[in-house]
Order: structure tokens, then C-alpha cells, then sequence
């Protein structure tokens, strides 16, 4: 397969799953905001901050209002994480391999981006949850239009290795969300406050319901445990890496615990670290601390996998 289709595959899927995400994202806020007694002081500028754009949120915007946060985070057009810029960017990712990919995938991405396009040109704040619940099943059908219409080859294998990569990072920055926003101080550990908004967390990552099938309490170190660790649910890192892995040894006809190139290395040791881990090793650690690490480690496996099969490579 040529890079560069492989390239849009990835970056396609990649997009889409970014957008879904950035809607969880702003949805753990707002639920938080419903379910809180906090109320009007819930904070804003942390969810920006876990996104490292503050300073340019601030160049643009100015104060942290929640609308500010939210036009920035989904329709702000120069700002290339929106929702809105990365639909335009897997459209036209979709644009340049049609003849690669289904018509029905290019015909889901397409609607999808006008979507978001048309609801920027109204005012959707009014009823801006059930804005983002469209904008996450919008994501759902894609991905269930591309594994259902598209061969199970090695583009599609680019394409689910671009969106577990991107779902990982972003279970881990909505994790981080917890960590910067939640408890005004430690006197709230344990109340029903606290509880509160790990439920509301977990509804952000459509974790709620699974979770209660497995668990009867919300314990902080059950739900990261589940979120992180935990290999059989699809929003888990463990889930995401195992599957990324697996695609990625499809695509280089590599087995697993045997490493080829610098991807595999860096895929297959981040995966087997995290078999390894346990709960009390990331409480000891920090859980801000921990998602740091892994943000870091998820930043240098897609550089491993843009030097490996994108980047061009001069003789």
C-alpha cells in the first residue's frame, strides 16, 4: 500500500475519533455541571488546559466561559482539534483515497462533517448535549459503516490502529479531567459528592452501565482500574492498545513479544507495561502523574508510526 493512502486512512479515522472525543470531552463538563452543587463555579479553563491549548483558547477568547470553551473546543475553525476542523480534515483525507475506501464511508464522513457544519451556523448552545450525543453516534455509525463495508485488509488495519491510538490518548485526557476539575479540596474525598462525578465521568465514556455489570460500588480506584486496566471494554487504553497492537502486527506480519521496528517496540513495550501494572502502583504514583506518562508514551508511538510507514525517506 502506497504511504501516502495509508497515511489518509489512518488520519481519517483518526479525525472522526478526535471528534467524538472532544464531544466526551466538553460532556464531562456539562454533566458534571447538571449533576453538581457547585453549580455556576465549575470550572472551564482546566478543560482547556488538559487539551495543552490554553494559551492559544486565551489569544482567541480571553476568560474561560463555558460558552468560550465550548465554541472554541467544537466550532472555532482555526483552532485544528475542534470538532468542526477535524471533520473538515478526515473529509478531505476521505476525499483523497475514495477509490480505496467504500462509498458508504465516504457518504458517513461527508454527512458527518456537514453536521457540525450546519449547527455552527445556528446557536445550538440551547440544546448543546444533545448536540454532542449526535455528534458521538455520528462516530459510532462510521466506524461501524468501515468495518462493515470495507475490507478487513491493510488499510483498514491503518484505519483501526489511527483510531485506537487516538481513543487511548483521550481516555487518558478525560481521566486527567478528574484530576484537574473535580473536588474543590480533599474534605470532599468519599462523599456523595465525589461519587457524583465519577459516575458522571464514566457516563462521559459510555462506561457507566459496564461498569455496574462488573461492580456495585463507585470506588476512585475501581473506575480508574476499569478505564485504564481493564482488557474486554472497547474505551479502555488496555483494550485500545491490545487491539492497535494486533492491528499493527497484521500490517507488518509481525508476533507479538518479538519486535521488528521501532513502532513494534515501542506499541509492544507500552502494552506489556500495562499488563503489569496495578491500581495501587498508579495511586502510589500519582494518577495525574501516571496519565502524564502515558500521554507521553502515546505521543511517541505515533511519532514511531508516522517515521515508520508515512514519513518520506530519502535514498
Amino acid at each position: 500500500m502506497l504511504s501516502r493512502v495509508a497515511d489518509s486512512i489512518y488520519w481519517l479515522n483518526r479525525y472522526v475519533e478526535r471528534a467524538e472525543n472532544v464531544a466526551r470531552f466538553v460532556d464531562v463538563n456539562l454533566n458534571l455541571l447538571m449533576d453538581s452543587p457547585l453549580g455556576t463555579t465549575q470550572q472551564w479553563e482546566p478543560l482547556v488546559r488538559t487539551t495543552g491549548d490554553l494559551e492559544l483558547f486565551q489569544e482567541r477568547y480571553g476568560e474561560a466561559t463555558a460558552d468560550n470553551v465550548i465554541q472554541f473546543l467544537t466550532f472555532e475553525r482555526s483552532y485544528p482539534n475542534s470538532i468542526l476542523s477535524c471533520l473538515q480534515s478526515a473529509r478531505e483525507n476521505a476525499r483523497s483515497v475514495r477509490e480505496i475506501i467504500s462509498s458508504e464511508m465516504w457518504e458517513r464522513v461527508n454527512a458527518f462533517y456537514f453536521l457540525v457544519r450546519d449547527a455552527s451556523r445556528t446557536s445550538p448552545m440551547t440544546d448543546i448535549s444533545n448536540f454532542f450525543s449526535e455528534v458521538k453516534m455520528e462516530s459510532h455509525l462510521f466506524a461501524g459503516v468501515m468495518d462493515g463495508t470495507m475490507t478487513h485488509n491493510e488499510g483498514w488495519h491503518f484505519g483501526q490502529l489511527g483510531r485506537m491510538v487516538e481513543r487511548a490518548d483521550k481516555t487518558a485526557r478525560i481521566l486527567d479531567v478528574k484530576y484537574f476539575i473535580l473536588l474543590p479540596s480533599v474534605k470532599d474525598v468519599g462523599t456523595p459528592l465525589d461519587e457524583l462525578q465519577w459516575i458522571s465521568l464514566l457516563k462521559s465514556t459510555s462506561g457507566y452501565e459496564m461498569y455496574r455489570k462488573c461492580q456495585h460500588r463507585i470506588t476512585p480506584q475501581d473506575v480508574v482500574r476499569f478505564l485504564v486496566l481493564d482488557r474486554e471494554f472497547p474505551r479502555s487504553i488496555q483494550f485500545c492498545l491490545l487491539h492497535a497492537e494486533r492491528s499493527l502486527h497484521h500490517i507488518t506480519g509481525g508476533t507479538p513479544g518479538v519486535w521488528h521496528n521501532p513502532v513494534e517496540r515501542a506499541l509492544g513495550k507500552l502494552r506489556s507495561e500495562l499488563d503489569y501494572t496495578t491500581i495501587e502502583e498508579i495511586t502510589s504514583l500519582g494518577l495525574h502523574e501516571f496519565l502524564d506518562q502515558l500521554e507521553d508514551a502515546f505521543n511517541d508511538v505515533h511519532h514511531k508510526i508516522h517515521e515508520t510507514f508515512f514519513a518520506l525517506k530519502l535514498v
